[in-house]
């Protein structure tokens, strides 16, 4: 993800989340630390480009194609936290979710981390049946986690990300 998809992700945050949406500066704020030496952040889109989905390969020539998705991470002290991940409602059941987040448990794994935790509403089923794919098990709640709806938040934890097939790093 770069400046230049934030009008793009916003309409797809606005669209998903309309009650909790995270704001230009939210994102803004995570961009800035994702691509330097030093770098906590990933932060990835999906563009479906002539009925096919790419991933940063689109983004690296200007995309162009339709966002279909987006997902992020940081990483402190060996502790990847997903701090988003989307998808297109017309991209649900596609795959593309699983995607995302194999990337996301890729770029923990070169972040050294050695668990991963998120936060997902407690009715969204459909990500947590994905993330219990993944091997994310409940770990507790967060009361009232997502405002203004007073949504509480299950809060899950992967630990070994480089179990996740594909994740692994050489060195």
């Amino acid at each position: 993800m770069r400046w230049w998809d934030l009008d793009r992700v916003m309409e797809l945050e606005l669209e998903l989340f309309p009650e909790d949406a995270w704001s230009r500066g939210m994102f803004w704020s995570e961009l800035a630390d994702a691509r330097h030496p030093l770098a906590t952040r990933h932060y990835i889109v999906a563009e479906d480009v002539a009925g096919e989905v790419a991933g940063d390969a689109a983004e690296a020539t200007g995309g162009g194609g339709r966002l279909v998705g987006y997902a992020g991470l940081a990483a402190i002290a060996g502790t990847g936290d997903v701090q988003t991940i989307a998808a297109a409602r017309d991209h649900w059941g596609t795959g593309l979710g699983a995607r995302l987040l194999a990337d996301l448990m890729h770029q923990a794994t070169a972040f050294e981390c050695h668990e991963v935790l998120l936060e997902v509403r407690v009715d969204n089923l459909r990500a947590q049946r994905l993330y219990e794919r993944f091997g994310f098990e409940p770990i507790g709640f967060r009361k009232g986690y997502y405002q203004p709806g007073n949504v509480d938040a299950l809060v899950m934890r992967m630990t070994e990300p480089s179990s996740v097939q594909g994740t692994t790093t050489d060195g």
